[in-house]
């Protein structure tokens, strides 16, 4: 379920000190039944292994498809465009703490690079030619005794260029990839529940 941006942006994240130049695209609740206040990194582990795109339905995988095959003729995904070329890594803006705190998983296959985890969040970022991302986690309690994620896209698109890219992708990352992604972590929170003791 899509929620309030100020959903992200009245909460303490430290993720503020570092993107104060970033906007908030997007913030979606992760449904996490039975999630405890230590269990962000089990909600991490859902999404790094989260079977997406080949999980996903086809409609799904031919958007993704696209969108990569387009960036691989137009060269929007160049080595030269990415975090420490085009852009400068946000680690470089990260206080003390943040640098000596764990990073958290990589993942395998897409983009993004782990910035931080800490007890109740985690960043990752990704920059090609038209944008530079962050994808944060935040954990929170759901309201019910119990505690959800909640996942944010933060972006700072590349001038005009990337303003457009932005704005042409937004209804297919709205409409389809996104609830698609939540599913999938969905499913694999429920997969990774600890055995009934």
């Amino acid at each position: 379920m899509r929620l309030s941006k100020t959903e992200h942006r009245t909460r303490p994240w430290r993720v503020h000190e570092i993107a104060a130049d970033f906007q908030t695209e997007d913030v979606w609740a992760v449904r996490t039944p039975g999630g405890g206040p230590d269990d962000l990194p089990r909600m991490v582990s859902s999404l790094i292994s989260a079977d997406f795109p080949a999980g996903a339905p086809l409609p799904v995988r031919v958007v993704w498809n696209v969108r990569w095959k387009l960036g691989a003729l137009l060269g929007w995904d160049r080595e030269k465009d990415g975090i420490g070329r085009r852009v400068p890594s946000l680690m470089t803006r990260m206080p003390d703490d943040l640098v000596a705190a764990p990073r958290g998983p990589e993942f395998e296959g897409v983009p993004f690079t782990s910035l931080y985890q800490l007890h109740d969040e985690w960043a990752a970022e990704m920059a090609n030619r038209t944008v530079h991302t962050i994808m944060h986690v935040g954990w929170v309690p759901d309201g019910s005794g119990g505690y959800r994620g909640q996942l944010t896209v933060l972006v700072k698109g590349n001038g005009r260029f990337g303003a457009a890219y932005l704005a042409a992708i937004m209804p297919f990352r709205r409409l389809l990839v996104f609830p698609v992604l939540l599913r999938l972590i969905e499913r694999g929170w429920r997969q990774s529940a600890p055995a009934a003791g």
